[in-house]
């Protein structure tokens, strides 16, 4: 059976190559631009004290850099009344254990942060076979500051602003999509209690005792750290995609 995409030549797919990439070193080089722009932003001093649950102990948001000077903080979906932690953010943790030692080694510090309580984290974490560090942030202001998670109320009123933006996303709509209501399922949880929750990162420094806050980003601002996608973007069908088709992984069938 003949393929129905575009075939042609060695020759034909060289030259066709060649255009692209140029196109790919454009790409690269306003990527760098974007980076220098992203380390450009001022930083914003960090004044209130924020507590977190670790495997240490009971730590401030400086006890989290661990003697490093670089936080990165991934703020991992998992809601107090969650029973298992979101299946996208369980894929783009997957991808943690094998970076954070580097960056530890790079003066840079790598953790996951969640509402739920440690003991629940924990237990995941032995589920999914992970190391890296996690600590909850339960009781704490720390993911309402940073518009990682979000109350009843502000359900309600329909004042939920969330990636620099009020409305507009699809955990914000009502009634919530399918794939939302999925999601919550697979968390243990209704959808609207899943949607208090969201993904992102968060970047800090600490600088002569102060820590600062330096870059947040939310969305599809995470599909940079989301290794998955970054290989399918690069695969024959790329993203290919018809709604939700990852799991956790290992609720996946053997293949």
């Amino acid at each position: 059976m003949a393929t129905t995409h575009l075939s042609g030549t060695r020759e034909a797919w060289l030259a066709a190559r060649l255009d692209l990439l140029k196109a790919e070193k454009e790409l690269t080089r306003r990527g760098d631009e974007v980076a220098r722009q992203r380390q450009a932003l001022p930083w914003v001093r960090v004044d209130k004290t924020y507590r977190f649950e670790t495997e240490q102990g009971t730590a401030t948001l400086a006890d989290l850099f661990a003697g490093r000077s670089q936080l990165l903080v991934y703020h991992f979906m998992f809601g107090p009344d969650y029973q298992a932690g979101c299946p996208s953010c369980s894929s783009i943790a997957d991808s943690f254990d094998g970076v954070v030692v580097h960056l530890a080694n790079h003066d840079v510090s790598l953790l996951a942060v969640s509402r739920a309580p440690l003991e629940k984290l924990l237990t995941y974490r032995r589920r999914m076979g992970w190391t890296f560090p996690w600590a909850s942030s339960q009781g704490s202001d720390f993911n309402f500051d940073f518009n990682i998670a979000f109350t009843e109320a502000q359900q309600r009123e329909g004042s939920v602003e969330y990636n620099y933006q009020r409305g507009g996303h699809a955990m914000d709509a009502t009634p919530s999509p399918k794939p939302v209501v999925e999601f919550a399922a697979t968390c243990g949880t209704d959808a609207l209690t899943y949607s208090r929750d969201r993904p992102g990162m968060s970047a800090f420094v600490l600088e002569d005792g102060v820590v600062y806050h330096t870059y947040s980003t939310y969305a599809r601002g995470v599909d940079g750290i989301w290794g998955m996608y970054q290989w399918l973007d690069r695969a024959p069908k790329g993203r290919n995609e018809a709604g939700i088709w990852w799991r956790r992984h290992d609720e996946y069938e053997q293949r």
